[in-house]
């Protein structure tokens, strides 16, 4: 293949397995198996943590698997998640992850008494800026095949080294909306860019299987 390929990051790759640890007794839960706060939002769990400064790439794993995990920064190590029990059964082992670090942790369960709206708008705009790269992986995927048009490589090898990468956006779009607890208004956009690659990619597959046959 001519050119450099597209990367493809597959954020469901980066996730690590959660624990099984049960949701904390007492906690009121919705329907959904989500708390709820005094208000009838979804309650919100929070981890307040601290690292050793040294080695630096603690400080670094626990800021990937906290990112991994679609929570947000309050402040300072003080990251939150609306409440589930898939998000508490991660964060429990992220709290024993950092413990085994020499580092300090806890896990509170809690709700918003005030400014919900802004704890909201911030998860929002996390889910959001997740959408937008999505989007834009989606570009580059279609910028990728219209290179395989122009290069005129209408191969089989080539045709799964994108399908392989569509995949990759498909499960990343996936972990996303799974974790876009409050329908952030990118997800139209980024399924509509979901689309167009899938629509692209089915007529580069019908070209290449053209040329076989045109070969044969």
């Amino acid at each position: 293949m001519s050119g450099e390929r597209v990367r493809v990051t597959d954020q469901a790759d980066q996730a690590d397995r959660a624990d099984r640890d049960e949701p904390a007794d007492g906690a009121k839960t919705g329907d959904d198996g989500a708390k709820t706060g005094d208000d009838g939002g979804a309650g919100w769990l929070l981890l307040i943590y601290r690292v050793p400064p040294e080695p630096t790439r603690l400080r670094s794993t626990v800021w990937r698997r906290i990112k991994s995990l679609g929570a947000i920064y309050l402040q300072n190590s003080v990251a939150a998640l609306p409440a589930s029990p898939a998000a508490e059964r991660s964060l429990r082992k992220l709290r024993h992850e950092i413990l085994d670090m020499s580092g300090t942790a806890v896990l509170l369960s809690s709700a918003v008494l005030a400014g919900e709206a802004e704890v909201r708008n911030a998860f929002q705009a996390a889910r959001n800026d997740e959408y937008e790269e999505i989007t834009d992986k989606c570009e580059d995927f279609l910028s990728q095949v219209q290179k395989e048009y122009a290069g005129n490589h209408f191969t089989y090898a080539e045709l799964e080294e994108n399908e392989v990468d569509l995949v990759k956006l498909r499960n990343w779009l996936a972990k996303v909306v799974e974790r876009d607890a409050f329908g952030a208004d990118g997800r139209a956009t980024t399924e509509q860019a979901i689309e167009a690659c899938e629509r692209s990619l089915e007529a580069y597959a019908a070209r290449v299987y053209a040329e076989e046959a045109e070969g044969h």
